[in-house]
């Protein structure tokens, strides 16, 4: 199950993390219990079917319960934040982690910390709080510093900057976008590094710099066409729009 789930076969992992939840529910141990039934909650996040998610989470807290798992708790009651995130129940999601939030830093558990901080900065952007989105994405950044997770850096940086450009800091937002793709550069993080142009790419739009917008823009593109990503056909219609309003504009080299 889990070299499928590496793989990204969903399907295949659920086969046989479904056969291990049989031989765990028939040797009654709770340990291996939790695991499984993680496992298929993870399963079931990835591939959209969240209301299964939240079952099988659901019972894993109950047993992490039983077992006196604080630190576990902690992480299942993030996951459950993450499905409400995934649906846009933001009031809901919050709840989660400012629960979880205190059971890991109980526990000193900075790895869990650090994403789960980023998580809640979310929830504040999405729900209009900036300043707070701002703190939880700086807190987040402090983490990932101390434990030396440079992706976890670069998109803190990349956070921080969509914050920036919310708030029409375009100066502010532009050299936090630079400098996360500066650190996924180092990383040779091509995901990252289109994530970083498309921040950047959005900016120089809003500031005027509808040529240097292109530009990124297209790299942006070649990268989803690369990896097949979701947002190719969107980010394909945009660039075309943009690159039709430049030849209007004879601004086109």
């Amino acid at each position: 199950g889990n070299e499928y789930f590496g793989r990204g076969l969903y399907t295949d992992a659920f086969t046989y993390y479904q056969k291990a939840l049989k031989c765990d529910r028939e040797t009654g141990d709770r340990r291996s219990l939790v695991a499984t039934l993680g496992n298929l909650g993870n399963v079931c996040a990835v591939s959209g079917r969240r209301e299964q998610a939240q079952q099988y989470y659901q019972e894993v807290l109950e047993l992490q319960k039983l077992l006196g798992d604080e630190r576990g708790i902690g992480a299942t009651l993030a996951n459950l934040g993450n499905l409400r995130t995934d649906a846009g129940e933001w009031e809901r999601a919050r709840a989660y982690y400012l629960e979880a939030l205190d059971l890991l830093s109980a526990a000193g558990d900075d790895t869990s910390l650090a994403v789960l901080h980023a998580n809640l900065g979310l929830v504040a952007r999405e729900t209009g709080n900036l300043d707070d989105a701002l703190a939880q994405y700086e807190r987040s950044l402090a983490l990932m510093r101390r434990l030396d997770n440079q992706a976890g850096v670069a998109d803190a940086y990349r956070m921080i900057g969509k914050t920036h450009a919310i708030r029409r800091q375009y100066e502010d937002a532009a050299s936090c976008a630079l400098t996360s793709l500066g650190i996924s550069r180092r990383l040779c993080d091509e995901l990252r590094m289109a994530g970083a142009w498309y921040l950047l790419a959005g900016i120089r739009e809003e500031q005027g710099n509808q040529v240097e917008a292109a530009e990124l823009l297209e790299r942006v593109v070649a990268v989803d066409r690369k990896y097949r990503l979701p947002k190719l056909e969107e980010n394909t219609r945009r660039l075309a729009a943009l690159r039709a309003r430049l030849v209007s504009h004879n601004l086109l080299p």
